[in-house]
Protein backbone atom coordinates (compact mmCIF):
# COMPACT_ATOMS: atom_id res chain seq x y z
CA UNK A 1 0.00 0.00 0.00
CA UNK A 2 1.33 3.54 -0.68
CA UNK A 3 2.21 6.35 0.94
CA UNK A 4 0.40 9.45 1.18
CA UNK A 5 2.34 12.35 0.30
CA UNK A 6 1.43 13.98 4.07
CA UNK A 7 2.71 10.71 4.84
CA UNK A 8 6.03 11.13 2.82
CA UNK A 9 6.47 14.28 4.52
CA UNK A 10 5.99 13.25 7.71
CA UNK A 11 7.94 10.45 7.68
CA UNK A 12 11.30 13.01 6.37
CA UNK A 13 10.49 15.65 8.94
CA UNK A 14 10.96 12.82 11.62
CA UNK A 15 14.11 11.72 10.99
CA UNK A 16 16.78 12.58 13.19
CA UNK A 17 18.94 15.25 11.49
CA UNK A 18 22.14 12.49 10.60
CA UNK A 19 19.53 10.87 8.68
CA UNK A 20 18.84 13.93 6.53
CA UNK A 21 23.13 14.92 6.63
CA UNK A 22 23.51 16.67 3.36
CA UNK A 23 20.29 17.11 2.34
CA UNK A 24 19.96 20.56 0.47
CA UNK A 25 16.33 20.71 2.56
CA UNK A 26 12.84 19.39 1.90
CA UNK A 27 13.29 21.10 -1.99
CA UNK A 28 16.48 21.00 -3.77
CA UNK A 29 18.74 24.00 -4.23
CA UNK A 30 16.38 25.01 -7.49
CA UNK A 31 13.64 24.62 -5.58
CA UNK A 32 12.79 20.97 -7.45
CA UNK A 33 10.98 18.83 -4.61
CA UNK A 34 12.47 15.94 -3.73
CA UNK A 35 10.43 15.09 -1.12
CA UNK A 36 12.18 11.30 0.70
CA UNK A 37 14.53 11.45 -2.27
CA UNK A 38 18.01 11.45 -0.77
CA UNK A 39 19.99 11.35 -3.74
CA UNK A 40 19.83 10.85 -7.85
CA UNK A 41 22.02 9.92 -10.46
CA UNK A 42 21.33 8.60 -13.88
CA UNK A 43 23.25 7.73 -16.70
CA UNK A 44 22.25 7.32 -19.88
CA UNK A 45 22.75 5.66 -23.92
CA UNK A 46 21.27 6.02 -26.98
CA UNK A 47 18.19 3.69 -25.99
CA UNK A 48 18.43 3.51 -22.37
CA UNK A 49 18.36 4.95 -18.80
CA UNK A 50 19.70 3.36 -15.70
CA UNK A 51 19.20 5.54 -12.37
CA UNK A 52 20.18 4.62 -8.65
CA UNK A 53 18.73 6.42 -6.33
CA UNK A 54 18.49 6.65 -1.99
CA UNK A 55 15.41 7.94 0.49
CA UNK A 56 15.90 9.23 3.72
CA UNK A 57 13.91 6.28 4.99
CA UNK A 58 13.29 2.29 3.80
CA UNK A 59 9.90 1.90 1.54
CA UNK A 60 8.36 -1.84 2.17
CA UNK A 61 7.06 -2.12 -1.36
CA UNK A 62 9.02 -0.99 -4.60
CA UNK A 63 8.94 2.51 -6.21
CA UNK A 64 8.02 3.07 -9.86
CA UNK A 65 9.17 5.04 -12.38
CA UNK A 66 6.88 6.27 -15.42
CA UNK A 67 9.22 7.32 -18.22
CA UNK A 68 7.67 8.21 -22.08
CA UNK A 69 4.21 6.15 -21.13
CA UNK A 70 6.23 2.72 -19.44
CA UNK A 71 6.23 1.84 -15.91
CA UNK A 72 8.67 0.06 -14.72
CA UNK A 73 9.09 -1.17 -10.79
CA UNK A 74 12.34 -0.50 -8.60
CA UNK A 75 14.99 -3.07 -8.22
CA UNK A 76 15.78 -3.16 -4.57
CA UNK A 77 19.25 -2.99 -3.89
CA UNK A 78 19.60 -3.09 -0.11
CA UNK A 79 18.79 -5.45 2.79
CA UNK A 80 16.44 -2.59 4.07
CA UNK A 81 14.83 -1.24 1.18
CA UNK A 82 16.24 2.32 0.88
CA UNK A 83 18.08 2.00 -2.15
CA UNK A 84 16.55 1.37 -5.29
CA UNK A 85 17.66 1.38 -8.95
CA UNK A 86 15.93 1.80 -12.43
CA UNK A 87 16.76 -0.05 -15.76
CA UNK A 88 15.09 1.45 -18.87
CA UNK A 89 15.86 -0.02 -22.29
CA UNK A 90 13.98 0.44 -25.69
CA UNK A 91 13.61 4.41 -25.85
CA UNK A 92 14.11 6.38 -28.77
CA UNK A 93 17.62 8.19 -29.50
CA UNK A 94 17.73 11.88 -28.80
CA UNK A 95 14.73 12.45 -27.27
CA UNK A 96 13.83 14.38 -23.47
CA UNK A 97 11.77 11.95 -21.72
CA UNK A 98 9.71 13.08 -18.65
CA UNK A 99 10.26 10.84 -15.07
CA UNK A 100 7.62 10.82 -13.04
CA UNK A 101 8.59 8.61 -9.20
CA UNK A 102 6.03 7.13 -7.24
CA UNK A 103 5.00 4.69 -4.44
CA UNK A 104 1.44 3.49 -4.68
CA UNK A 105 -0.74 6.43 -6.15
CA UNK A 106 1.36 9.32 -4.29
CA UNK A 107 4.62 10.88 -6.57
CA UNK A 108 7.71 10.76 -4.32
CA UNK A 109 9.42 14.07 -6.26
CA UNK A 110 8.29 15.95 -8.47
CA UNK A 111 8.42 15.12 -12.16
CA UNK A 112 11.87 15.80 -14.29
CA UNK A 113 13.28 15.65 -17.61
CA UNK A 114 16.22 13.40 -18.62
CA UNK A 115 17.31 12.91 -22.20
CA UNK A 116 19.03 10.01 -24.00
CA UNK A 117 21.89 9.95 -26.44
CA UNK A 118 21.75 10.29 -30.03
CA UNK A 119 22.03 7.32 -32.20
CA UNK A 120 25.45 5.91 -33.10
CA UNK A 121 24.76 7.19 -36.78
CA UNK A 122 23.04 10.64 -35.99
CA UNK A 123 25.34 13.38 -36.69
CA UNK A 124 24.88 15.99 -33.63
CA UNK A 125 26.24 19.50 -34.09
CA UNK A 126 27.65 19.73 -30.71
CA UNK A 127 28.53 18.33 -27.63
CA UNK A 128 29.65 19.65 -23.96
CA UNK A 129 31.36 17.28 -21.48
CA UNK A 130 32.30 18.47 -17.73
CA UNK A 131 35.20 15.73 -15.92
CA UNK A 132 36.49 15.96 -12.68
CA UNK A 133 38.17 13.24 -10.22
CA UNK A 134 38.44 13.14 -6.29
CA UNK A 135 35.34 14.59 -4.94
CA UNK A 136 35.09 11.72 -1.93
CA UNK A 137 36.20 12.46 1.88
CA UNK A 138 34.62 12.99 4.80
CA UNK A 139 32.55 15.85 5.50
CA UNK A 140 34.18 16.68 8.67
CA UNK A 141 33.19 19.46 10.51
CA UNK A 142 35.98 21.16 12.00
CA UNK A 143 37.13 24.30 10.20
CA UNK A 144 39.24 24.35 7.70
CA UNK A 145 42.46 26.23 9.22
CA UNK A 146 42.40 23.25 11.89
CA UNK A 147 41.90 19.83 9.61
CA UNK A 148 41.18 20.76 5.92
CA UNK A 149 41.91 17.24 4.76
CA UNK A 150 38.99 17.47 2.57
CA UNK A 151 36.41 20.01 1.29
CA UNK A 152 33.39 20.40 3.48
CA UNK A 153 30.53 19.10 1.36
CA UNK A 154 29.24 22.29 1.19
CA UNK A 155 31.64 23.69 -0.52
CA UNK A 156 31.47 20.49 -3.10
CA UNK A 157 27.58 21.21 -3.63
CA UNK A 158 28.80 24.67 -4.55
CA UNK A 159 31.40 23.77 -7.34
CA UNK A 160 28.91 20.68 -8.36
CA UNK A 161 26.24 23.90 -8.74
CA UNK A 162 28.93 26.06 -10.69
CA UNK A 163 29.66 22.58 -12.85
CA UNK A 164 26.02 22.67 -13.58
CA UNK A 165 25.65 26.16 -14.11
CA UNK A 166 27.73 25.68 -18.01
CA UNK A 167 25.07 23.06 -18.54
CA UNK A 168 27.45 19.99 -19.80
CA UNK A 169 24.97 17.74 -21.78
CA UNK A 170 26.81 15.04 -19.70
CA UNK A 171 29.39 14.80 -16.70
CA UNK A 172 32.30 12.23 -15.89
CA UNK A 173 33.28 11.54 -12.23
CA UNK A 174 36.16 10.10 -12.96
CA UNK A 175 37.87 7.94 -9.71
CA UNK A 176 38.22 7.97 -5.59
CA UNK A 177 34.71 8.65 -5.43
CA UNK A 178 35.40 7.64 -1.45
CA UNK A 179 38.50 8.01 1.33
CA UNK A 180 38.34 5.54 3.38
CA UNK A 181 41.13 2.94 3.37
CA UNK A 182 40.70 0.24 5.87
CA UNK A 183 44.69 0.30 7.11
CA UNK A 184 44.78 3.98 7.48
CA UNK A 185 41.17 4.66 9.06
CA UNK A 186 42.33 2.37 12.07
CA UNK A 187 45.60 3.71 12.39
CA UNK A 188 44.21 6.89 12.32
CA UNK A 189 41.30 6.27 15.24
CA UNK A 190 44.11 5.02 17.60
CA UNK A 191 45.84 8.27 17.00
CA UNK A 192 45.40 11.66 19.26
CA UNK A 193 44.08 13.76 16.18
CA UNK A 194 41.23 10.52 15.36
CA UNK A 195 39.71 10.93 18.81
CA UNK A 196 39.83 14.37 18.77
CA UNK A 197 37.70 14.62 15.48
CA UNK A 198 36.11 10.80 13.89
CA UNK A 199 33.34 10.84 17.02
CA UNK A 200 31.70 13.96 15.09
CA UNK A 201 31.81 12.43 11.41
CA UNK A 202 29.01 10.11 11.36
CA UNK A 203 30.81 8.78 8.28
CA UNK A 204 34.39 7.74 9.95
CA UNK A 205 32.34 5.67 12.49
CA UNK A 206 32.12 2.78 10.29
CA UNK A 207 34.22 -0.52 10.70
CA UNK A 208 33.91 -3.23 8.57
CA UNK A 209 34.53 -6.92 8.78
CA UNK A 210 36.27 -8.56 6.80
CA UNK A 211 34.99 -12.08 7.96
CA UNK A 212 31.60 -11.25 6.79
CA UNK A 213 29.86 -10.60 3.62
CA UNK A 214 28.95 -7.00 2.85
CA UNK A 215 25.56 -7.41 2.15
CA UNK A 216 23.47 -8.31 4.82
CA UNK A 217 25.45 -7.84 7.41
CA UNK A 218 26.87 -5.26 9.87
CA UNK A 219 29.64 -4.35 6.86
CA UNK A 220 26.08 -2.80 4.97
CA UNK A 221 25.45 -0.64 7.58
CA UNK A 222 28.95 0.38 7.81
CA UNK A 223 29.60 0.74 4.24
CA UNK A 224 26.09 3.17 3.99
CA UNK A 225 27.45 5.18 7.06
CA UNK A 226 30.49 6.02 4.37
CA UNK A 227 28.41 6.15 1.17
CA UNK A 228 25.74 8.70 2.57
CA UNK A 229 28.46 10.66 3.87
CA UNK A 230 30.76 10.91 1.16
CA UNK A 231 28.13 9.96 -2.05
CA UNK A 232 24.86 11.00 -1.37
CA UNK A 233 25.06 14.33 0.47
CA UNK A 234 27.54 15.19 -2.21
CA UNK A 235 25.82 14.89 -4.99
CA UNK A 236 22.39 14.68 -4.08
CA UNK A 237 19.72 15.35 -6.64
CA UNK A 238 21.24 18.23 -8.97
CA UNK A 239 22.58 15.43 -10.95
CA UNK A 240 18.70 14.01 -12.08
CA UNK A 241 18.86 15.74 -15.63
CA UNK A 242 22.28 15.26 -16.68
CA UNK A 243 23.74 11.84 -17.27
CA UNK A 244 26.61 11.24 -15.21
CA UNK A 245 29.68 8.57 -15.93
CA UNK A 246 31.66 6.95 -13.16
CA UNK A 247 34.88 5.28 -13.43
CA UNK A 248 36.29 3.88 -10.30
CA UNK A 249 39.56 4.14 -8.72
CA UNK A 250 42.02 2.36 -6.04
CA UNK A 251 40.18 4.24 -3.36
CA UNK A 252 36.68 3.38 -4.15
CA UNK A 253 38.29 -0.41 -3.10
CA UNK A 254 38.53 0.99 0.21
CA UNK A 255 42.65 1.08 0.01
CA UNK A 256 45.02 2.99 -1.42
CA UNK A 257 47.68 1.54 -4.42
CA UNK A 258 50.51 0.21 -2.45
CA UNK A 259 53.38 -2.40 -2.70
CA UNK A 260 55.76 -2.91 0.62
CA UNK A 261 56.79 -6.15 1.91
CA UNK A 262 54.12 -7.02 4.00
CA UNK A 263 52.01 -7.52 0.44
CA UNK A 264 50.05 -5.52 -2.34
CA UNK A 265 46.31 -3.68 -2.05
CA UNK A 266 46.23 -4.35 -5.98
CA UNK A 267 44.36 -6.27 -7.59
CA UNK A 268 41.92 -6.25 -4.69
CA UNK A 269 41.55 -8.70 -2.67
CA UNK A 270 37.80 -10.13 -2.58
CA UNK A 271 36.59 -8.35 -0.05
CA UNK A 272 37.68 -5.41 -1.33
CA UNK A 273 36.23 -5.94 -4.31
CA UNK A 274 33.06 -6.52 -2.36
CA UNK A 275 33.03 -2.84 -1.52
CA UNK A 276 33.87 -1.19 -4.34
CA UNK A 277 31.08 -3.81 -5.92
CA UNK A 278 29.04 -3.12 -3.04
CA UNK A 279 29.47 0.99 -3.37
CA UNK A 280 28.93 0.69 -7.29
CA UNK A 281 25.47 -1.46 -6.82
CA UNK A 282 23.98 1.45 -4.09
CA UNK A 283 25.47 4.40 -5.14
CA UNK A 284 26.08 5.12 -8.97
CA UNK A 285 24.66 3.88 -12.30
CA UNK A 286 27.21 0.84 -13.92
CA UNK A 287 28.09 1.81 -17.67
CA UNK A 288 25.01 0.92 -19.97
CA UNK A 289 26.38 -2.07 -22.01
CA UNK A 290 24.58 -2.23 -24.93
CA UNK A 291 27.33 -1.80 -27.31
CA UNK A 292 29.71 -2.96 -25.36
CA UNK A 293 31.95 -6.32 -26.47
CA UNK A 294 30.53 -9.44 -24.16
CA UNK A 295 34.26 -10.40 -23.24
CA UNK A 296 34.90 -7.32 -21.15
CA UNK A 297 34.77 -8.18 -17.01
CA UNK A 298 32.35 -7.24 -15.05
CA UNK A 299 29.21 -7.14 -17.74
CA UNK A 300 26.18 -7.88 -15.95
CA UNK A 301 23.27 -8.73 -18.02
CA UNK A 302 19.68 -9.45 -17.12
CA UNK A 303 17.23 -6.71 -17.01
CA UNK A 304 16.38 -4.38 -19.51
CA UNK A 305 19.49 -3.25 -20.14
CA UNK A 306 23.13 -4.55 -19.93
CA UNK A 307 25.17 -3.09 -17.77
CA UNK A 308 29.19 -2.73 -17.65
CA UNK A 309 30.99 -2.24 -14.04
CA UNK A 310 34.57 -1.55 -14.92
CA UNK A 311 34.83 -0.29 -18.55
CA UNK A 312 32.26 2.01 -20.07
CA UNK A 313 31.78 3.73 -23.40
CA UNK A 314 30.33 7.54 -24.11
CA UNK A 315 28.83 7.63 -27.71
CA UNK A 316 27.49 10.61 -28.82
CA UNK A 317 26.08 9.97 -32.71
CA UNK A 318 29.05 10.10 -35.01
CA UNK A 319 30.23 13.10 -33.16
CA UNK A 320 32.57 11.59 -30.07
CA UNK A 321 33.36 7.87 -28.51
CA UNK A 322 34.66 8.26 -24.80
CA UNK A 323 36.38 5.12 -23.86
CA UNK A 324 36.29 4.66 -19.76
CA UNK A 325 38.51 1.99 -17.93
CA UNK A 326 39.11 1.40 -14.19
CA UNK A 327 43.26 0.87 -13.98
CA UNK A 328 42.72 -0.69 -10.71
CA UNK A 329 40.24 -3.40 -9.95
CA UNK A 330 41.37 -5.83 -12.55
CA UNK A 331 45.05 -4.91 -12.48
CA UNK A 332 48.18 -7.86 -13.06
CA UNK A 333 51.21 -8.77 -12.04
CA UNK A 334 53.71 -10.98 -14.06
CA UNK A 335 55.09 -11.68 -17.73
CA UNK A 336 51.15 -10.74 -18.55
CA UNK A 337 51.13 -7.85 -16.22
CA UNK A 338 48.68 -5.07 -17.39
CA UNK A 339 46.85 -2.34 -15.44
CA UNK A 340 43.55 -3.27 -17.85
CA UNK A 341 43.08 -6.80 -18.99
CA UNK A 342 43.96 -7.88 -22.55
CA UNK A 343 40.16 -8.22 -23.30
CA UNK A 344 40.10 -4.81 -22.04
CA UNK A 345 43.30 -3.27 -23.97
CA UNK A 346 41.67 -5.11 -27.60
CA UNK A 347 38.71 -3.13 -26.88
CA UNK A 348 40.34 -0.29 -26.73
CA UNK A 349 42.71 -0.25 -29.34
CA UNK A 350 40.41 -1.56 -31.78
CA UNK A 351 37.93 1.26 -30.79
CA UNK A 352 40.78 4.22 -31.17
CA UNK A 353 41.98 2.62 -34.82
CA UNK A 354 37.88 2.70 -35.85
CA UNK A 355 37.62 6.39 -36.75
CA UNK A 356 34.17 5.97 -36.95
CA UNK A 357 33.80 9.30 -35.13
CA UNK A 358 34.92 13.17 -35.26
CA UNK A 359 36.43 13.07 -31.79
CA UNK A 360 37.56 10.12 -29.51
CA UNK A 361 39.20 10.28 -26.07
CA UNK A 362 40.62 7.97 -23.31
CA UNK A 363 39.28 8.17 -20.07
CA UNK A 364 41.38 6.15 -17.65
CA UNK A 365 41.15 6.44 -14.20
CA UNK A 366 45.28 6.55 -13.84
CA UNK A 367 46.97 9.55 -15.32
CA UNK A 368 48.99 9.19 -18.65
CA UNK A 369 51.76 12.02 -18.99
CA UNK A 370 52.39 12.49 -15.42
CA UNK A 371 54.15 10.70 -12.26
CA UNK A 372 54.10 11.35 -8.58
CA UNK A 373 56.49 8.66 -7.92
CA UNK A 374 53.50 6.05 -6.42
CA UNK A 375 53.74 2.10 -7.12
CA UNK A 376 50.94 1.66 -9.47
CA UNK A 377 51.61 3.75 -12.46
CA UNK A 378 52.24 3.54 -15.95
CA UNK A 379 56.07 4.64 -15.32
CA UNK A 380 59.25 3.28 -13.52
CA UNK A 381 59.74 6.55 -11.71
CA UNK A 382 60.61 7.06 -7.93
CA UNK A 383 60.51 10.44 -6.48
CA UNK A 384 62.47 12.64 -3.70
CA UNK A 385 60.45 15.30 -2.07
CA UNK A 386 61.74 17.83 -4.94
CA UNK A 387 60.55 15.91 -7.33
CA UNK A 388 63.75 14.72 -8.43
CA UNK A 389 64.32 11.07 -9.78
CA UNK A 390 65.90 8.86 -7.29
CA UNK A 391 66.64 5.45 -6.32
CA UNK A 392 63.74 2.76 -4.74
CA UNK A 393 63.91 2.79 -1.16
CA UNK A 394 62.04 -0.16 -1.64
CA UNK A 395 63.81 -1.84 -4.69
CA UNK A 396 63.03 -4.94 -6.94
CA UNK A 397 65.76 -7.67 -7.62
CA UNK A 398 66.90 -5.51 -10.68
CA UNK A 399 67.26 -2.52 -8.17
CA UNK A 400 63.64 -0.49 -9.80
CA UNK A 401 60.74 0.11 -8.02
CA UNK A 402 59.44 -2.63 -5.97
CA UNK A 403 57.06 -4.46 -7.69
CA UNK A 404 56.65 -2.09 -10.48
CA UNK A 405 55.73 -4.02 -14.09
CA UNK A 406 57.22 -3.62 -17.26
CA UNK A 407 54.04 -4.81 -18.54
CA UNK A 408 52.43 -1.77 -17.20
CA UNK A 409 54.77 0.44 -19.62
CA UNK A 410 54.13 -1.93 -22.31
CA UNK A 411 50.62 -1.82 -22.56
CA UNK A 412 51.15 2.17 -22.46
CA UNK A 413 53.01 1.96 -25.31
CA UNK A 414 50.67 0.30 -27.41
CA UNK A 415 47.76 2.66 -26.09
CA UNK A 416 49.69 6.05 -26.85
CA UNK A 417 50.53 4.23 -29.88
CA UNK A 418 47.01 3.60 -31.23
CA UNK A 419 45.92 7.61 -30.01
CA UNK A 420 48.78 9.34 -32.05
CA UNK A 421 48.19 7.13 -34.86
CA UNK A 422 44.73 8.08 -35.65
CA UNK A 423 44.45 9.78 -39.19
CA UNK A 424 41.71 12.38 -38.64
CA UNK A 425 41.36 12.37 -35.07
CA UNK A 426 43.35 14.47 -32.44
CA UNK A 427 44.65 12.04 -29.56
CA UNK A 428 42.73 13.01 -26.44
CA UNK A 429 43.18 11.81 -22.81
CA UNK A 430 41.52 12.72 -19.53
CA UNK A 431 42.67 11.12 -16.66
CA UNK A 432 41.54 11.20 -12.87
CA UNK A 433 43.19 10.44 -9.78
CA UNK A 434 45.83 12.81 -9.44
CA UNK A 435 45.08 16.02 -7.51
CA UNK A 436 46.12 18.86 -9.11
CA UNK A 437 44.90 20.59 -12.64
CA UNK A 438 47.58 20.13 -15.25
CA UNK A 439 47.67 19.94 -19.67
CA UNK A 440 50.35 18.34 -21.87
CA UNK A 441 51.58 17.40 -25.33
CA UNK A 442 53.38 14.26 -25.16
CA UNK A 443 55.62 13.88 -28.30
CA UNK A 444 57.74 11.11 -27.71
CA UNK A 445 57.41 8.11 -25.31
CA UNK A 446 60.21 6.08 -24.72
CA UNK A 447 60.79 4.66 -28.34
CA UNK A 448 57.84 6.17 -30.20
CA UNK A 449 57.51 9.45 -31.73
CA UNK A 450 54.49 11.35 -31.58
CA UNK A 451 55.37 14.31 -33.04
CA UNK A 452 52.41 13.70 -36.04
CA UNK A 453 49.80 13.68 -34.14
CA UNK A 454 50.99 14.33 -30.00
CA UNK A 455 48.67 13.20 -27.05
CA UNK A 456 47.38 15.55 -25.18
CA UNK A 457 47.05 14.96 -22.17
CA UNK A 458 44.50 16.38 -19.48
CA UNK A 459 43.95 16.23 -15.69
CA UNK A 460 40.60 16.61 -15.39
CA UNK A 461 40.75 18.58 -11.75
CA UNK A 462 39.75 17.30 -8.49
CA UNK A 463 37.06 18.18 -6.36
CA UNK A 464 37.20 17.20 -2.70
CA UNK A 465 40.79 17.14 -2.15
CA UNK A 466 41.63 19.56 1.13
CA UNK A 467 45.18 21.55 1.78
CA UNK A 468 46.58 18.15 3.94
CA UNK A 469 45.73 16.26 0.97
CA UNK A 470 47.76 17.81 -2.30
CA UNK A 471 50.65 15.50 -3.26
CA UNK A 472 53.65 17.86 -2.15
CA UNK A 473 51.73 17.91 1.43
CA UNK A 474 50.04 14.44 1.49
CA UNK A 475 53.35 12.40 -0.54
CA UNK A 476 55.99 14.89 0.37
CA UNK A 477 56.20 14.78 -3.31
CA UNK A 478 55.07 17.31 -6.54
CA UNK A 479 54.28 14.98 -9.88
CA UNK A 480 55.72 15.56 -12.70
CA UNK A 481 56.37 14.49 -16.28
CA UNK A 482 58.03 10.64 -16.36
CA UNK A 483 62.02 10.26 -17.37
CA UNK A 484 60.70 8.39 -20.67
CA UNK A 485 58.11 10.70 -21.77
CA UNK A 486 59.03 14.07 -24.12
CA UNK A 487 56.60 15.96 -23.36
CA UNK A 488 55.73 19.96 -23.72
CA UNK A 489 54.03 21.70 -20.41
CA UNK A 490 50.53 23.45 -21.67
CA UNK A 491 49.49 23.91 -18.14
CA UNK A 492 52.42 23.43 -15.39
CA UNK A 493 50.89 21.22 -13.08
CA UNK A 494 48.54 23.32 -10.64
CA UNK A 495 47.55 22.01 -6.93
CA UNK A 496 44.12 23.49 -6.71
CA UNK A 497 40.70 22.34 -6.91
CA UNK A 498 38.84 22.46 -10.28
CA UNK A 499 37.38 20.56 -13.10
CA UNK A 500 37.42 20.47 -17.26
CA UNK A 501 35.01 21.43 -19.47
CA UNK A 502 35.62 19.83 -23.27
CA UNK A 503 33.33 21.61 -26.13
CA UNK A 504 32.94 19.13 -29.53
CA UNK A 505 31.65 20.51 -32.47
CA UNK A 506 31.81 19.33 -36.09
CA UNK A 507 35.40 20.45 -37.07
CA UNK A 508 37.16 21.73 -33.48
CA UNK A 509 37.17 20.67 -30.24
CA UNK A 510 38.16 23.56 -26.89
CA UNK A 511 39.02 21.77 -23.73
CA UNK A 512 38.94 24.57 -20.59
CA UNK A 513 40.18 23.92 -17.17
CA UNK A 514 38.54 25.53 -14.41
CA UNK A 515 39.91 26.81 -11.40
CA UNK A 516 39.03 27.41 -7.81
CA UNK A 517 40.62 29.81 -5.91
CA UNK A 518 43.91 28.79 -4.32
CA UNK A 519 43.08 29.74 -0.64
CA UNK A 520 40.05 28.51 1.01
CA UNK A 521 37.03 30.17 0.13
CA UNK A 522 33.64 30.00 1.85
CA UNK A 523 31.00 28.05 -0.33
CA UNK A 524 28.70 30.86 -0.91
CA UNK A 525 31.49 32.74 -1.89
CA UNK A 526 33.37 29.83 -4.55
CA UNK A 527 33.82 30.96 -8.13
CA UNK A 528 35.75 29.16 -10.98
CA UNK A 529 37.78 30.87 -13.59
CA UNK A 530 39.19 29.37 -17.02
CA UNK A 531 42.89 28.26 -16.40
CA UNK A 532 43.61 27.16 -19.55
CA UNK A 533 42.17 26.58 -22.92
CA UNK A 534 43.57 24.20 -25.49
CA UNK A 535 42.01 24.18 -29.03
CA UNK A 536 42.00 21.10 -30.94
CA UNK A 537 41.42 22.09 -34.78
Amino acid sequence: MGLSRREVLALALALPGSALLGCDGADSSDGWNRGPVRHLLPTASGRSLHLKLSLVAPLSAPPRLSVGGQTRTGERLDSAGRFWAFRVGGLAPDTEYRLELAHGQEPLCDPWPLRTLPARDAQPSRLRIASFTCAGGANLPTPPSVFHAFKPAAWRRRLFDLMLAGEPDLVIANGDHVYFDLPQMDALRDSTLGRLILPFVDGAKARFDPTLAVLGTANETALTMVGDDQIASIYGVRFRSTPIFFVTDDHDYFVNDDATLEGTTLPPSPFHAALRDTLQRLYFPEFIADDLPTTLPGRLDGGRAALSTHFGEIRYGDLFEGLLYDCGGFLSLGAEARLVPRSVEAWLLDRTRNEDTLHLAHIPSHPMGWTAGKWREWYPDQLDSTGAAVAPVLQDEAGGKYLWQQGWWRQHQALLEALASQSRRKALVVSGDLHALGAARIDRSGGLDLEANPVHAILSGPVGVGDVGWPSRARGVSARTPDAIGAESLLDLEERNGFTVMDFDRGSATVRIFGCPPDYTAPANLTVAPAFELELA
